[in-house]
C-alpha cells in the first residue's frame, strides 16, 4: 500500500508541475515537444537550452512568433547528430539554418516537405549525404535554398520545378548526377519553371547529358548560371541568349563541343564568361557589344582564328581580363592603338601564333604569349611577354594606424590592435574578376563586410582578410575571413549565430567583382558573455518558489527510485559477464584484455542504427556492411558488422579490439567498442567523415589534395606509426600500412586505421616476430616476405610505398608495373624534379614546382631500401617530413583550421565509406591478401 501511495503522490506532483509550467511558459507545448524530439540526439547544444520555454527564455538560435517557434538559426555551432523526421513537428518554421555544422550527417528526411511555411532552408557546409528528397518540391513558399558543400548524390529532383518562389538555388559542391531536369509534355516539372530564380548554382557535381534547350526562356530573370565542373556534353543552347538578365555564366570544365551560339552578344548585362576546359571549336565567338563584360576565360578548347584577333578583345570598355590560352589560334597577334583603358591582361599562351605586333604605343596591360612558335625565336624567348609570371597572392588586412598587441591565450591582435578571439572561416568567390589581387579590391570587400555587419547591428569591431588562394582546379578564389568582436574579447553564441546567418543566407552583398560567393564557417570555441537567464515577465517569485519546491520533491522521489534501480542493475551486471561466451568460440583464445573500449550488446547497436536500416548504411564490401550510428550520448560512430560468410578469425578480431583499446593518439583511429554476441562480430569506431587517402588520391572523395596537404597527411600518418613503434608498450607493428588504411578527418588530419593484422613486439622477440606473411601486395616488405621475420622496418617499407603513391597518385601495382621500380627507372638526380615529371601526379606540379619534392622522394626511396637495417626509423621519417614542411614555409605542428568542405573540387565516382577493409574503392585495385609461407 505504501508503494502505491508513493507512486500516486509522484504522479500527482508531476501533473501539478506540468500544469504550472504550462501557465508560466510562453512556448507552445507542441513546439517544445517537437524541438525536443528533433534535437534529442544532438550534442553541443547551447548551454542556455534549459527548461521548457525556448521562446520565453530566449534560447540561442531560436526565434518565436506568438509562442510558436518560427526560426532555427543554428549555423556554426559544431552540432553533431542527424536531421530527423521530427522536423515536421515544428510546422510554423519559416527559417532553418544549420550551416557549417560538419557533424550533422545522414539524409534529409522526406518529412521536411511538410513545412509548408518554410521560406529559407540553409544546410550549407554540413555532412549530409544521400539523395535530395522529392518532397522538397512541396515547399511552395521557399525563396532561399542552399544545400551546397555536402555529399548529396542521385539526381536533381524534378519536383524542384515546383519551387515557384525560389530566388536562390545552390546545389553546388555535391555529387549530384544525371541530366538537368526540365518540364515535359506529360506535365512533369523542371528547372525551366523557376521564373523567379536569379541564381542557378550547380557547379562541382557530376551532372551529365546535354543542356536542354528549354532550360532557358525569355521569362526568366537569372543572374548567375553556374554549371562548371560537371560532365555535360553537346552544345550551349542558343536559348541562353533569351535570358537577358544574365551576369555570370560558367560552363567551364565540362565536355561541351561545337561552336558558340551566334546570338551570344544579346546578353548585354553579361560581366563574366567562363568556358575553359571544354572541346569547343570553330572561330572565337563575337562578343562585340557586351560592354558590361569584365572577365573572359575560353582557354583549353580548340578555337581557331584567321590571322587576327577579334576586335572586341581590345575594344570592350569594361573588359579587364581575356584568357584564350591552349587553343589553336594562329597567325599574327595584332594589338591596335585603340584599346580599352580597363584592360589588364591578355593571356594567349600555348597557341600557334607566329607574329606579334604590339602597335606603336606602349601598352599598359600584360600580354602572355609563352608557348607560341613566335616565342621560340632567338631574341624573343626571354621577353617578358614570352614568360608565364608566377602569381603568388599575398595579403593580410593591415593595422589601422596602430601597433599590433602581443596577445596570449590563443588570442589574436585585430586590425584595431585589440587582443581577441575572432570567429572566421573561408570566404570563397565563384568568380575570378579579382584575379589581379588589387589591394583596393580587398579594402572594398572589408568595407562592405563592415557595412553589412553594422547595418544589422552585429557586435563586430573589425575584420581581417588573409591567405588569398586561387584554386586553379575549379576556378575559385578564396581567403580566410576573421571577424573580431567589439567591446569584449570574444563573441557569445548569439553573436556567432547572427554573423554566420548573414553570410550563409547571402544577406551580405559583396562588391560585384567578388560575386557570386559562399562562406564556410569554422566552429568557435571561445564563447563568452553568455546572456543570463531571465524569467518571463509573468513568471514571478511565487511561481519560481513553487517550481523549486516541486522539483525538489520530485527529485527526492526519483533519487530514491533511481538508487533502488541502480542497486538491482549492479547486481544483474555482476551476474552477467559480457565475455562469458567468448571462449566458447573455436580458436578464439582468452577474452580480450580491454583498456577503455566498451562492450556493446547486440540490442544496443540495433537501436542506434535504427535496426540496421538501409538508410544508415555508409559502406559495404567483402567484410560486410558498415553502418552509421548515433549513441544515446549523441556521439556519431561507424559500426563494422561482419557478414556471416566472411568473418575474420576470432583471434584477429580480438587482436584488433585489444590493440585499438590500448593505443590513444590523435593520428590513430579510436575504437569506441565492440559486440561479440548472438553470433555477431562488430567493431564500433569513431566516425571519420572524409574517407580514405586512397579515395582522395583517386579523385573519388572529391577532396583536392595539393602538395602541402599531402605533406601534412604524410606527417600525420608517420606520427601515428611512430607512436606504435616507439611509445606503445609493448611496441606494435601494424603490418598493413596502405592508402586504404589512412583515414582523413574533417580537417584532413590523417588517422591510421585497421589493426586486424597487427603484431605486438615483446621483449622476448629480439626485434622481430617470426610469423606467416600477411599484408597487401605492392606494400609488402620483400625482406619480410623472404625471411618471415616481421620488424618495425617492415612498416617503414610499406610507408615508403605510400609516400610514392602520394606523389604519383598511382596504385602500387598498376597494369603489372610496380611503383618502386617505375620511380627508380626514370629518376635522374641531375635533372629538374629528378626527371620525375612523367610519373608525378599532374595536380601537384600543374601551377608551380612543389618545394621539397626531391627530398620527399629521396626519403621514400630510403624507406623502400631492400635491406631493413638501411631504412630509417619512423621517428626519423617524422623529423625529415617536418623539415620538408618547414622548407615549404608551413609550421609542421599547426593544425588545419579549415574543414574539408572547403577542399571539395572535381568529384568523380561513388563515395565509399572509409571503414571497409577491402581495397575495392577504385577499379583495378590491389587486393588485400594473406600469403601463407611455402
Amino acid at each position: 500500500m505504501d508503494q502505491q501511495y508513493m507512486v500516486f503522490l509522484l504522479l500527482l506532483l508531476l501533473f501539478f508541475l506540468f500544469q504550472v509550467q504550462l501557465v508560466a511558459a510562453e512556448t507552445s507545448s507542441q513546439d517544445f515537444s517537437g524541438l525536443q524530439s528533433l534535437t534529442q540526439s544532438w550534442t553541443n547544444k547551447p548551454p542556455n537550452w534549459v527548461g521548457t520555454d525556448p521562446c520565453g527564455s530566449n534560447w540561442d538560435g531560436i526565434r518565436c512568433t506568438s509562442s510558436r517557434i518560427t526560426q532555427l538559426k543554428l549555423a556554426s555551432l559544431n552540432l553533431v547528430g542527424q536531421l530527423s523526421s521530427a522536423i515536421q513537428l515544428l510546422p510554423e518554421l519559416d527559417t532553418v539554418d544549420l550551416s557549417y555544422n560538419t557533424g550533422l550527417t545522414g539524409t534529409i528526411p522526406k518529412e521536411i516537405g511538410n513545412l509548408e511555411k518554410l521560406k529559407s532552408l540553409a544546410l550549407a557546409g554540413c555532412g549530409f549525404f544521400g539523395p535530395i528528397p522529392d518532397s522538397i518540391g512541396s515547399l511552395k513558399q521557399l525563396t532561399f535554398l542552399a544545400l551546397n558543400s555536402n555529399r548529396f548524390n542521385g539526381s536533381i529532383p524534378r519536383s524542384m520545378g515546383n519551387l515557384s518562389n525560389v530566388n536562390w538555388l545552390d546545389l553546388a559542391d555535391n555529387q549530384l548526377e544525371g541530366p538537368i531536369p526540365v518540364s515535359d509534355d506529360q506535365g512533369q516539372p523542371g528547372l525551366d519553371l523557376l521564373l523567379k530564380a536569379q541564381h542557378f548554382h550547380f557547379g562541382v557535381n557530376k551532372l551529365s547529358g546535354q543542356i536542354p534547350p528549354n532550360l532557358f526562356n525569355s521569362s526568366m530573370i537569372l543572374k548567375h548560371v553556374l554549371f562548371d565542373n560537371n560532365k555535360l556534353v553537346g552544345t550551349i543552347p542558343h536559348t541562353l541568349s533569351l535570358v537577358t538578365t544574365v551576369e555570370v555564366v560558367r560552363f567551364d570544365r565540362n565536355g561541351l563541343t561545337g561552336e558558340m551560339p551566334s546570338n551570344f552578344n544579346n546578353l548585354e548585362k553579361l560581366s563574366e564568361l567562363y568556358l575553359s576546359h571544354n572541346e569547343f571549336n570553330g572561330p572565337l565567338p563575337d562578343l562585340t557589344g557586351l560592354n558590361s563584360l569584365t572577365y573572359v576565360d575560353m582557354s583549353n578548347n580548340s578555337f581557331t582564328s584567321s590571322d587576327y584577333i577579334p576586335s572586341w578583345v581590345t575594344s570592350l570598355e569594361s573588359l579587364t581580363t581575356v584568357i584564350l590560352g591552349d587553343n589553336q589560334l594562329n597567325g599574327t597577334f595584332n594589338i591596335s592603338n585603340d584599346y580599352s583603358n580597363s584592360l589588364q591582361l591578355i593571356n594567349m599562351q600555348n597557341n600557334v601564333i607566329t607574329e606579334y605586333e604590339p602597335g606603336s604605343q606602349t601598352i599598359s596591360f600584360d600580354v602572355i604569349l609563352a608557348g607560341n612558335p613566335f616565342c621560340l625565336e632567338n631574341g624573343v624567348s626571354q621577353k617578358s611577354f614570352c614568360q608565364v609570371p608566377e602569381v603568388n597572392p599575398s595579403y593580410s588586412t593591415p593595422q589601422n594606424n596602430c601597433s599590433p598587441q602581443t596577445c596570449s591565450n590563443s588570442q589574436i591582435s585585430s586590425p584595431n590592435c585589440k587582443c581577441a578571439y575572432p570567429y572566421g572561416g573561408s570566404l570563397i568567390s565563384r568568380a575570378l574578376s579579382i584575379t589581379n589581387f588589387n589591394t583596393s579590391d580587398y579594402k572594398d570587400i572589408e568595407q562592405s563586410l563592415m557595412d553589412s555587419f553594422g547595418l544589422h547591428s552585429l557586435p563586430v569591431d573589425s575584420v581581417r582578410l588573409s591567405d588569398p588562394v586561387k584554386n586553379s582546379s575549379i576556378n575559385n578564389f578564396q581567403f580566410t575571413l576573421s571577424v573580431f568582436p567589439s567591446q569584449t574579447d570574444r563573441f557569445n553564441r548569439t553573436g556567432v549565430l547572427l554573423i554566420a546567418f548573414v553570410l550563409s543566407n547571402q544577406i551580405y552583398k559583396p562588391p560585384e567583382f567578388f560575386s557570386p560567393y559562399f562562406f564556410t564557417g569554422s566552429s568557435y570555441g571561445y564563447y563568452g558573455g553568455e546572456p543570463k537567464k531571465s524569467s518571463s515577465g509573468h513568471t514571478g517569485i511565487i511561481i519560481g518558489a513553487v517550481l523549486a519546491v516541486l522539483a525538489f520533491l520530485v527529485l527526492a522521489v526519483l533519487a530514491g527510485m533511481y538508487a533502488i534501480h541502480q542497486k538491482r542493475r549492479a547486481q544483474r551486471t555482476k551476474e552477467k559477464n559480457p565475455f562469458a561466451n567468448w571462449e566458447q568460440t573455436k580458436n578464439s583464445g582468452i577474452a580480450p584484455q580491454l583498456k577503455g573500449a566498451r562492450w556493446f550488446s547486440f540490442d544496443e547497436l540495433l537501436r542506434c542504427t535504427n535496426n540496421f536500416a538501409k538508410a544508415n548504411t555508409i559502406g559495404s564490401g567483402g567484410y560486410g556492411q558498415v553502418y552509421q550510428g548515433v549513441l544515446p550520448s549523441g556521439e556519431l560512430v561507424a559500426i563494422k558488422r561482419a557478414a556471416n560468410e566472411s568473418r575474420q578469425g576470432a583471434v584477429e578480431f580480438k587482436t584488433e579490439i585489444e590493440l585499438l583499446s590500448r593505443v590513444h593518439h590523435k593520428n590513430l583511429v579510436s575504437l569506441v567498442g565492440f559486440c561479440f554476441e548472438k553470433d555477431e562480430q562488430m567493431l564500433v569506431y569513431e566516425y571519420i567523415p572524409n574517407g580514405t587517402l586512397m579515395d582522395s588520391l583517386s579523385g573519388k572523395s572529391g577532396i583536392w589534395m595539393d602538395w602541402i596537404r599531402r605533406l601534412k597527411v604524410t606527417l600525420g600518418a608517420a606520427k601515428g606509426l611512430s607512436y606504435l613503434h616507439e611509445l606503445a608498450n609493448p611496441p606494435i607493428i601494424h603490418r598493413d600500412i596502405k592508402s586504404g588504411n589512412i583515414l582523413l578527418d574533417s580537417h584532413l588530419n590523417a588517422k591510421v586505421a585497421d589493426f586486424g593484422l597487427s603484431k605486438l613486439l615483446l621483449d622476448s622477440d629480439r626485434g622481430h616476430v617470426t610469423t606467416q606473411v600477411k599484408g597487401t601486395m605492392g606494400y609488402l616488405d620483400p625482406e619480410y616476405y623472404m625471411t618471415l621475420q616481421l620488424t618495425e622496418k617492415s612498416d617503414v617499407y610499406s610507408f615508403g610505398v605510400l609516400m610514392l603513391e602520394l606523389v604519383t597518385a598511382r596504385r602500387p601495382i598498376e597494369q603489372g608495373k610496380y611503383i618502386v621500380r617505375e620511380v627508380m627507372g626514370v629518376m635522374d638526380t641531375s635533372k629538374d624534379l629528378y626527371n620525375l615529371h612523367s610519373i608525378l601526379d599532374p595536380t601537384i606540379i600543374k601551377d608551380t614546382k612543389p618545394k621539397g619534392l626531391e627530398k620527399f622522394v629521396e626519403l621514400a626511396l630510403r624507406c623502400v631500401n631492400e635491406y631493413g637495417h638501411e631504412r630509417p626509423s619512423m621517428a626519423d621519417v617524422v623529423k625529415e617530413v617536418e623539415n620538408i614542411i618547414e622548407l615549404v614555409g608551413f609550421n609542421p605542428n599547426s593544425e588545419s583550421a579549415t574543414t574539408s568542405e572547403s577542399y571539395n573540387v572535381e568529384k568523380g565516382g561513388d563515395v565509399i565509406h572509409p571503414y571497409v577493409k577491402e581495397d575495392f574503392h577504385y577499379s583495378g585495385s590491389v587486393p588485400s591478401v594473406k600469403l601463407e609461407p611455402q
